[in-house]
């Protein structure tokens, strides 16, 4: 990547803060600032209605996801979950509701004002047990072997440093640990003077790579098990462009050897 990762993590934290600010003003909260629909949220279409239920608006309005990685993540009572790049909280409360009170949840974020968000929904939700800790998804504040099942929407494709962040996902599981992603793939590659276009990278576009190199990536960390689940058109999220390769919306889960 010829962007260093310093400015990639500048350009991220800029644009989901000033996401989180907008958030509950009437403004679009929506990934890509090139859509212009007033308190615009993916959680509608995202997620069954019946995983909804219940939460309130400033949880399911900040939702900046691409997929669901909770269904797939088959979670169990008492379970350690881990949500990389947790904005708002949304998945890190529809974990919390299926590992009941016994489960404990993590959510990392680099961002100061999606964070505050993030603990104002866990006081209205009284989530005694999901805790939401500042850091990067490429060097996790969270001790090794701990983790039970590592989830992420719509973020690894942000990271300058993707081999990292599996690495660090690997680290932290607990051997048998699953992974559960949702996150924006291609097929194809973007053009190395796309690749240079931040305001794209943080929208979740241009630091997006081809699906069979991102799961030689998660193989190469050491996991076994990788499956695609379902990989569509992301089209509704991101908007097309001359010269992108094929974007989608993939699905993938491996585990961690016993």
């Amino acid at each position: 990547m010829d962007r260093g990762y310093h400015d990639v993590h500048e350009a991220v934290r800029g644009h989901y803060g000033a996401i989180a600010q907008k958030a509950g003003t009437g403004q679009s909260t929506c990934c890509s600032s090139s859509q212009d629909t007033a308190g615009c949220s993916c959680a509608p279409t995202l997620y069954d209605d019946l995983l909804l239920k219940g939460l309130p608006a400033d949880v399911t309005g900040l939702s900046l996801g691409c997929g669901d990685p909770i269904t797939i993540a088959g979670l169990k009572p008492g379970e350690t979950v881990l949500d990389l790049g947790s904005g708002g909280g949304i998945d890190c409360f529809l974990a919390w509701r299926q590992v009941g009170p016994d489960g404990h949840i993590i959510g990392i974020d680099m961002t100061p004002a999606m964070l505050a968000k993030a603990n104002a929904n866990k006081e209205k939700l009284g989530a005694t047990n999901v805790e939401f800790r500042q850091g990067q998804i490429e060097t996790l504040p969270v001790e090794s072997n701990c983790i039970d099942v590592v989830m992420s929407n719509c973020v690894i494709n942000l990271s300058p440093d993707k081999p990292a962040v599996f690495r660090e996902i690997a680290r932290v599981l607990k051997p048998g640990g699953r992974m559960s992603i949702s996150d924006i793939v291609t097929e194809g590659d973007f053009s190395p003077e796309m690749r240079e276009q931040l305001d794209q990278w943080a929208e979740c576009v241009t630091g997006a790579i081809d699906v069979e190199q991102y799961t030689h990536l998660i193989r190469e960390a050491g996991f076994v098990d990788i499956q695609v689940i379902d990989k569509v058109d992301a089209e509704d999220i991101i908007e097309r462009r001359v010269g992108m390769p094929r974007v989608f919306s993939a699905r993938i889960t491996a585990r961690q050897p016993i």
